[in-house]
């Protein structure tokens, strides 16, 4: 590899000192280097990285900040199909491999085209008000139909491949995929799933019933998620989080349409290490 991106979180870089010794590192090597403007400002059409902004023949994405940044970077540039490798700079991370004491050697082994490519599968969620499609986007984690206001019980109909699965009351659902079994869901009670597992994870959040668990559905599945009307059959307010980061607000009648995503993100691998290795290693961290 020759030709890298910096996309870098400012807020745990203010001072771009990282990301400087990246660049001074590589360019020091022949390598080309790009980074992210640090005065970019988020437009609609994407959530953290313009992917326009990232040149034709960029050969990596050095993603520095966390899991989060990590995310958001992965489904802004889904399209482009370019592999992302992170640096954490934050506390624990189960998708950014490298910290500051592991990034150099790492590194050396870009350099040297001394890596591995995982997929990780994405979703796509589309949401509906009306019967009319009002927003659509993808995450690398979940899709979350969660509460919008108040401590209320959400009630909340999911169907699979157009069949009536179940009503569910509770603080919320999650649609997750393998990588986003080791967040949020992981909070909620679900299991922890090899990333290289193809499925969706279906987690219902704190649900006002003894015998509600999680379910697993093929990748091929169709999940809708619909609102529900509250108590005395008055209309109730929810909200569609993707990846925790966009949100959009939504009412009794709503639904969200829930699929594998066209494309899945690609993530380097420098270590060879196992995910039950990392598993173990991040959850002493704890």
């Amino acid at each position: 590899m020759k030709n890298f991106y910096i996309v870098t979180n400012f807020h745990k870089d203010p001072d771009m000192a990282v990301t400087r010794e990246i660049t001074d590192y590589l360019e020091a090597h022949g390598a080309v280097c790009r980074v992210r403007p640090k005065n970019a400002v988020p437009e609609q059409d994407y959530r953290y990285t313009d992917p326009t902004d990232i040149p034709a023949d960029t050969d990596c994405i050095l993603v520095l900040g966390g899991d989060g940044t990590l995310m958001l970077t992965a489904g802004d540039v889904a399209d482009r199909q370019i592999p992302l490798l992170g640096v954490n700079l934050g506390n624990l991370g189960y998708l950014a491999e490298l910290d500051r004491s592991s990034m150099i050697p790492a590194l050396d082994c870009l350099l040297r085209d001394e890596y591995q490519i995982e997929r990780r599968m994405m979703l796509e969620g589309t949401v509906f008000q009306d019967g009319e499609e009002v927003f659509r986007d993808i995450a690398m984690n979940d899709v979350v139909i969660g509460r919008s206001d108040g401590m209320h019980i959400l009630s909340l109909d999911i169907s699979v491949n157009g069949a009536y699965l179940n009503n569910y009351r509770a603080d919320g659902m999650i649609v997750a995929t393998p990588t986003g079994s080791t967040g949020y869901s992981l909070s909620a009670g679900g299991p922890i799933i090899a990333p290289e597992a193809d499925l969706f994870l279906l987690m219902p959040v704190a649900p006002h019933t003894l015998n509600t668990r999680g379910i697993v559905l093929p990748p091929e599945s169709l999940i809708t998620v619909q609102v529900g009307p509250g108590r005395d059959g008055r209309e109730q307010n929810a909200m569609a989080y993707f990846d925790g980061d966009e949100k959009v607000p939504m009412k009794t009648g709503d639904r969200v349409e829930i699929r594998r995503a066209h494309t899945d993100a690609r993530i380097l691998k420098i270590h060879h290490d196992s995910f039950l290795d990392t598993l173990r290693r991040k959850l002493a961290a704890l």
